[in-house]
């Protein structure tokens, strides 16, 4: 595999099974395998949508408003 892909990184290549397109390798540039397996976790990604579309209905929180609630001080630096 790894022959295959410095191979891509010239072009492009497809993965088959049985002849039948199943994949292929795509660059990953400023990003960890946490953030590219989150970014292709269908699981993860609903939550994310989920999220956004309640801060969306109901609003946020301010950072100050939740140190507040949890009877934290702002520290400096």
């Amino acid at each position: 595999m790894p022959k295959h892909a410095k191979d891509a990184s010239k072009g492009h290549a497809i993965l088959t099974v049985g002849g039948k397109p199943a994949g292929g390798p795509v660059a990953v540039d400023n990003a960890d395998l946490e953030t590219v397996s989150l970014s292709n976790n269908p699981q993860f990604l609903a939550l994310i949508q989920r999220s956004r579309a309640r801060q969306k209905s109901e609003g946020g929180l301010f950072s100050q408003e939740i140190r507040r609630r949890l009877g934290l001080k702002r520290t400096e630096g």
